[in-house]
């Protein structure tokens, strides 16, 4: 029974990511931004779960990539389609612009297969992960509604979306190498990287909330830059 806990984890991620995109389509994208967050929560977990069970299997890794490209694949694209729907007709551009948005997912399916098929990737990440890209995008429907910094007019500037949908895709398939989150033991020594950004991380959200998420992920990503110059 207990080589089947981490498909379930996986499944429910799955499941999430079903649940934000009826919200999303439905207008609903606070809760749809939710349920990512669960879903991002439950992707973490069934990789801690198979390793702590001592089980793997070629099913559960492509299980993994099948939830994944649904939750932080088709999710990021219907956030960024309905984001612009809004704000396009606010700025006059033409009806068709709002799908470019999916093209965050078709970058996310690259990315995924990439992932399954890069030995360098066994480690560490090569390209932005698909969940860290998807929680950036995620976060703009929660600032947007707790906005307490005034940032409604900034984020629904359609040029600014569309500008963030290019450099997300990008960064996805990009040859950046990033650090993971996998803790082999908790030993500062072993993992000073992975502590300073999760205590730095863990202070941004503390004081800015959804606002912070964004910046989590641009400190991911200059937290790995002195490993890769390193090289």
């Amino acid at each position: 029974m207990k080589k089947y806990l981490p498909n379930a984890v996986t499944c429910l991620n799955l499941l999430c990511g079903c649940l934000a995109l009826t919200n999303i389509f439905a207008g609903k994208l606070e809760i749809g931004a939710y349920f990512v967050a669960v879903a991002a929560l439950a992707d973490f977990l069934d990789g801690l779960v198979a390793r702590a069970l001592r089980v793997s299997s070629a099913i559960g890794k492509d299980l993994d990539s099948l939830a994944d490209m649904v939750s932080f694949g088709v999710v990021p694209g219907a956030i960024f389609f309905e984001l612009l729907m809004r704000s396009v007709k606010s700025g006059g551009l033409p009806e068709w612009v709002p799908y470019i948005g999916f093209l965050v997912s078709i970058f996310s399916a690259l990315r995924l297969a990439k992932f399954n098929n890069d030995t360098r990737q066994t480690t560490s990440f090569i390209g932005l992960p698909t969940p860290a890209c998807t929680l950036v995008v995620a976060s703009l429907p929660l600032i947007l509604a707790y906005d307490q910094y005034g940032l409604s007019g900034f984020i629904l500037n359609p040029w600014l979306l569309l500008g963030l949908t290019v450099l997300l895709s990008g960064l996805l398939v990009a040859e950046l190498p990033l650090f993971a989150l996998k803790f082999k033991n908790l030993r500062w020594a072993d993992n000073r990287r992975r502590f300073m950004f999760l205590l730095l991380a863990v202070g941004l959200v503390f004081v800015l909330k959804a606002a912070a998420v964004p910046l989590v992920v641009l400190l991911y990503v200059l937290l790995s830059v002195p490993k890769t110059a390193a090289r």
